[in-house]
């Protein structure tokens, strides 16, 4: 038990920094919001009740694929089963839950934000809604699951957002644009409707991202 622990100190602490700059960035306040990251078949996950603002690795505890604490760990945070969900059904290396506040503004209005820039195309396109049910239920994680389908960020009507990614920096990056979006099409539609792009529009996007290997060092800039 003890080395699993050890295994698992840098996702712990990562885990923990995360927590704490959604906290400084406004996205999670108080206790509200949770995060893992996944190490084979170990999770690090925030414990029940942790302020995230002031958490700290000794807070973040460990669980396996089915969610048994390992070791002497603290009880973890009651949407554990959703981000056991997102392991299960996705190549996700870390989990984050927010309750951001422009998206989960717009979660309680809208059914999906439409796709108002490319960036969102890193989230897969036009982010789903999934539709409300109680924090921590079975009900919650399917419908969650559901509007993940071919995306790396739902909200959660009523609720909040969710994003994964590769580990937890790629998630924080979801959440981070996610929140972003939502504020560009609040601000966007105070003023008229937005303009959103279509399925050919997306794909030109990616088209170009791989020709011209956006985001991506070039040979001589190493």
């Amino acid at each position: 038990m003890y080395s699993v622990r050890l295994m698992l100190t840098r996702q712990r602490q990562e885990v923990a920094d995360a927590c704490r700059r959604l906290a400084q960035d406004g996205l999670v306040a108080g206790t509200s919001g949770n995060l893992s990251a996944r190490e084979g078949d170990h999770i690090a996950v925030t414990a029940t009740g942790a302020v995230l603002a002031e958490i700290t690795a000794e807070q973040v505890t460990v669980v396996d694929r089915d969610g048994a604490i390992v070791g002497d760990g603290l009880e973890p945070t009651s949407e554990l089963g959703l981000h056991l969900g997102i392991y299960e059904h996705h190549d996700a290396g870390a989990v984050v839950h927010t309750h951001a506040p422009m998206a989960t503004a717009l979660s309680c209005v809208l059914d999906e934000v439409p796709c108002v820039h490319y960036e969102m195309l890193l989230l897969g396109g036009p982010v789903r809604v999934a539709p409300y049910a109680t924090f921590g239920t079975p009900e919650l994680h399917s419908a969650v699951l559901e509007a993940l389908e071919g995306r790396t960020a739902a909200l959660m009507a009523n609720h909040g957002t969710i994003a994964y990614g590769a580990d937890v920096a790629g998630a924080l990056r979801a959440t981070e644009v996610l929140e972003w979006a939502c504020t560009i099409w609040w601000r966007a539609n105070a003023v008229g409707t937005p303009r959103t792009l279509d399925e050919s529009e997306r794909q030109a996007v990616v088209e170009a991202v791989a020709q011209r290997r956006y985001g991506a060092m070039r040979e001589a800039d190493r």
